[in-house]
């Protein structure tokens, strides 16, 4: 990850909680349990404004949405049955916008006066003037964000062709990658095929949220459930000063905040969707968090942490992946859009829609288990946990096939 190689490394060197360090499982920079009430301020702050700003926009926009023309109505590969609004990616925008508007105006504000800056923690206050080095990289992430955000409204009103949708997202993970500088290595010395693969891993994640935004409260609920589990890694993996890395677990719970916000709405019956908008925007804000973040060193003795972030969102890779591969194997085109999503091969075999929802949200939560303990194990242990989350979507795989054989899928 983005630290790795001497390219990435000194300019992540730069950055809070985004350094050369190495893991150090169960010590050294983990988050200690006599200060849990850190996490929870900074989750205060974070989470809960983007919660509330997300939740409050969804009601105005629900109720001018056809007027805004994001109505999604019934049909074809569609599976609801009454029109319902889209434009809920706008409440999870704003959401995150606005609480990192007023972060921004907080920490500008704290800096210049010793009085406020005692109102916060320690280890949070030592930290400022590194938070406000990175505003604009922050800033910056937005931008590209919203870019995907107006991409997504205009294909949720108009409808655009496949090739100037990947074409933005290409635009915009190249803009991360090679101008922020942001990118993974997973210890490959070549500079061009690290920056290469962080580029197609920013759209794969863009477009695999997108995809999972299939049934009510699924979108929403594992883009939660990722941000929960890559937020304790960002606690218990020191960055460069040897202590957690709270940008990019502050970034992680702002918008965790911001998606339990809209999935007050959304929650079967959904009263709103998330729409293309939205799932680009959130996709594109996990892959970039995880791009931001440093998990291992050559020297850390814990190079396998690298797939933490593979485990935590093995979901959202493996229904993209899969579904891919079906339309492939049926000879349709692989942007065909269907109902051959991992959710509705859950239906097939006979579960309800929450159920289907709840058995992802099952699975995701194990995945993100996964990714939290092998940061703290050794090798050996990391094989086995990665063999466990192997196994299990393994076995998913053979349970869906089974169903496909006998005609239900």
């Amino acid at each position: 990850m983005a630290g790795v190689l001497t390219e990435f490394g000194e300019r992540a060197k730069m950055r809070l909680g985004s350094g050369g360090l190495g893991i150090q499982p169960l010590s050294g920079g983990v988050l200690s349990l006599s200060e849990p009430w850190v996490g929870i301020w900074l989750a205060a702050v974070t989470a809960v404004p983007a919660c509330l700003v997300s939740g409050l926009v969804m009601f105005p926009i629900r109720r001018h949405a056809r007027r805004l023309g994001l109505l999604d109505r019934p049909g074809g590969h569609k599976s609801h049955v009454v029109p319902t609004p889209l434009g809920g990616g706008i409440g999870i925008w704003l959401g995150v916008v606005t609480t990192i508007a007023a972060g921004t105006l907080a920490v500008a504000a704290c800096r210049g006066s010793e009085s406020l800056r005692d109102w916060l923690p320690t280890v949070i206050a030592t930290h400022l003037d590194g938070v406000w080095s990175r505003v604009g990289e922050i800033w910056g992430l937005m931008a590209g964000g919203t870019i995907l955000v107006g991409l997504g409204l205009w294909d949720d009103r108009r409808g655009i062709g496949w090739q100037l949708r990947l074409g933005v997202q290409f635009l915009v993970a190249t803009g991360v990658v090679l101008g922020l500088g942001y990118g993974f290595t997973v210890f490959i010395p070549l500079p061009w095929l690290t920056q290469a693969l962080s580029i197609i891993w920013v759209v794969a994640l863009i477009n695999s949220f997108n995809m999972l935004d299939n049934m009510d409260g699924l979108s929403g609920g594992v883009a939660i459930i990722g941000c929960a589990s890559l937020a304790v890694v960002m606690f218990s993996t020191p960055g460069t000063a040897g202590e957690p890395q709270w940008f990019v677990a502050a970034l992680l719970m702002v918008l965790l905040g911001a998606a339990v916000g809209f999935l007050f709405h959304n929650w079967p019956p959904a009263k709103i969707f998330m729409g293309d908008g939205g799932s680009y925007f959130v996709g594109y804000l996990i892959a970039v968090a995880t791009l931001i973040a440093t998990y291992a060193n050559y020297e850390s003795g814990t190079p396998h942490a690298v797939f933490a972030p593979v485990c935590a969102l093995a979901v959202p890779l493996y229904d993209l992946t899969t579904v891919l591969w079906i339309r492939l194997r049926e000879g349709r085109s692989p942007f065909q859009a269907d109902q051959r999503h991992f959710s509705h091969r859950l239906v097939a075999l006979g579960l309800s829609r929450t159920r289907a929802v709840l058995t992802i949200y099952l699975v995701c939560a194990t995945c993100g288990l996964a990714a939290v303990l092998l940061t703290r194990v050794g090798v050996d242990s990391a094989a086995m946990v990665l063999g466990i989350v192997g196994c299990m979507l393994l076995l998913i795989g053979i349970l869906e096939s089974t169903g496909w054989r006998n005609g239900n899928a």
